[in-house]
């Protein structure tokens, strides 16, 4: 057991750290935007649009995002993670009466559809007790309705703030409400029914709560100090972002878009960004695409929006396409593995899909061109339809990470590695260690080149070749000096996924506060063809050259 203390923490590691790496999920989906119930700036895991409900509300009109997790899962999506946002909502309060004063109490979810109501007894208490009370906290479906939703129960709580069973202190883990003021020097009153039909007697929140302003660009990105917004999306893993339009008028806007693919590159994962819906034709965006200030690999774009039959509205609506494609991406990893080797045509759009502009292929051909993807409607034999492309444009750092499907397989593989290696924080360093590391690395990749994830050299498909022909793993004294400082480490690894020779090469690099992967250029090896040699006279320095792409 591995065992690491600092300024009070202490963190062990059980287990064999040189495990296999597993191969992480490739098409969880996270969605920031307005919803009409549930808490503001947490991610929520959900695995339906059920779930989605559950938590969150149905479908609401001011909310594009409930429309975009609908048709998410209705293409073929499996998990996604959802973080609401508000513009100024309030909490709804709930008074209980206590002597001279008032328990006040406020919903922990601000907004108009969070029903909550309340229950004080005694039962159980000694009248030798007089701070002390049973409170029973419920939420329901629907004013006056006997469908519960979720219950907390709170026995022998005090009104003492010395107590060890203070109320607020209880209150502190509470998933429905929070104190909205100081404790009342008296205990609350035992809550009596006011009509002989009620099954039990409550006390039901006011109706004040505010659903608040239509979103702005400041509250989809929220704070990274306070982790609002899209930055709530901290530490859940995540392989898609999607920004669904403020309003059914007004998609996100330029900046949200640049904040978001930072964060995105950050996370090792893709933004999904919608295009303007002013772009009504094809010529309308390839006009556009002129003067589009986001040009990276870090995100991909669908044109044009999409028409579909609006539930709320009885009536055909535009949608911006970015949820569908995240579900159809899903719904392809089932038909394809993200992990092989190639690219293969996405899905088509369900039934009752159809796109808002018509497109030729000639005008798909020419979008692709650009970085613009165009969803398939009607199947198409062979491969005549350009496959799936990210946005960046001629100036990416590696001309294979135009292809959405390399791009992906990129961020996958490294994701991996960065997460399977973190034990070496806790390993002292050494020989030992970096032969350790080298060995897990080298299993991990040895046994995607097994399933095809690389193509043998030269072009066309793949032929068996000697293991360890198109990857390499390099760990040792050039990357990590003597003077290094304990819990640091670094490695190299690389592999090539169309010839022998054209390198997609990362330095991970393992610290206690954190870890990184930076893209890293091979100088002379590359030109070379061959792999890295392992001299370990070989100066680092011109084995590969850090760049980093901000």
């Amino acid at each position: 057991m591995q065992e690491f203390q600092s300024a009070g923490i202490h963190v062990a590691e059980e287990g064999w750290a040189g495990e296999a790496i597993t191969r992480t999920p490739t098409a969880v989906t996270a969605f920031v935007g307005r919803a009409l119930r549930g808490p503001l700036n947490v991610p929520v895991s959900v695995t339906s649009f059920s779930d989605y409900q559950r938590t969150f509300g149905g479908l609401w009109q001011p909310s594009p995002l409930a429309y975009a997790v609908e048709q998410y899962f209705e293409h073929g999506g499996r998990e996604a993670v959802i973080v609401r946002v508000a513009n100024g909502a309030r909490a709804a309060t709930l008074a209980l009466p206590a002597g001279r004063a008032d328990l006040c109490l406020e919903a922990l979810c601000p907004g108009t559809r969070e029903f909550l109501r309340a229950a004080v007894d005694y039962d159980g208490i000694d009248p030798a007790e007089p701070d002390l009370f049973n409170l029973v906290l419920q939420r329901v479906r629907a004013p006056g309705a006997e469908f519960i939703e979720d219950q907390e129960i709170y026995r022998r709580a005090s009104v003492s703030a010395g107590s060890p069973r203070s109320l607020a202190a209880l209150l502190a883990d509470s998933q429905l409400v929070r104190l909205a003021g100081p404790l009342p020097v008296e205990r609350p009153e035992r809550t009596v029914r006011s009509d002989a039909r009620q099954l039990a007697a409550y006390v039901h929140s006011n109706p004040d709560g505010d659903d608040g302003a239509p979103l702005t660009d400041y509250d989809l990105i929220g704070s990274a100090t306070a982790r609002t917004g899209l930055f709530a999306l901290a530490d859940p893993p995540f392989n898609f972002l999607v920004l669904p339009p403020l309003t059914r008028e007004h998609p996100a806007g330029a900046v949200p878009a640049l904040v978001a693919a930072r964060f995105c590159r950050e996370r090792r994962a893709l933004l999904l960004v919608d295009p303007p819906p002013a772009w009504e034709t094809p010529a309308d965006a390839l006009a556009g695409m002129r003067n589009w200030g986001l040009a990276t690999q870090d995100a991909a774009m669908w044109f044009p929006w999409l028409e579909a039959h609006d539930r709320l509205r009885g009536r055909t609506e535009r949608f911006a396409p970015s949820a569908a494609m995240a579900g159809l991406l899903a719904r392809a990893d089932e038909q394809h593995s993200p992990w092989a080797a190639g690219e293969a045509a996405l899905p088509v759009l369900r039934p009752g899909y159809r796109l808002a502009c018509a497109v030729n292929d000639a005008d798909r051909v020419r979008l692709a061109a650009q970085g613009l993807n165009v969803p398939a409607t009607v199947r198409s034999p062979g491969d005549l339809l350009p496959t799936p492309r990210t946005l960046a444009g001629d100036l990416g750092p590696v001309a294979a990470w135009r292809s959405l499907a390399e791009r992906r397989r990129s961020l996958a593989i490294t994701e991996s590695i960065l997460r399977g290696t973190r034990w070496t924080v806790f390993a002292p360093g050494g020989i030992a260690v970096w032969r350790r590391l080298s060995h897990q690395v080298g299993l991990f990749l040895g046994s995607l080149e097994a399933d095809g994830a690389f193509l043998a050299p030269g072009s066309g498909p793949a032929t068996p070749t000697a293991p360890g022909t198109h990857w390499f793993v390099l760990c040792d004294e050039r990357l990590n000096p003597p003077e290094q400082a304990p819990g640091h480490l670094h490695f190299l690894f690389g592999y090539a996924a169309h010839r022998a020779g054209e390198w997609q090469s990362f330095l991970v690099s393992q610290a206690p506060m954190g870890a990184s992967v930076r893209t890293a250029t091979l100088n002379r090896l590359q030109s070379a063809g061959g792999l890295p040699p392992l001299d370990p006279e070989l100066d680092v320095a011109t084995l590969f050259t850090d760049r980093l792409r901000r």
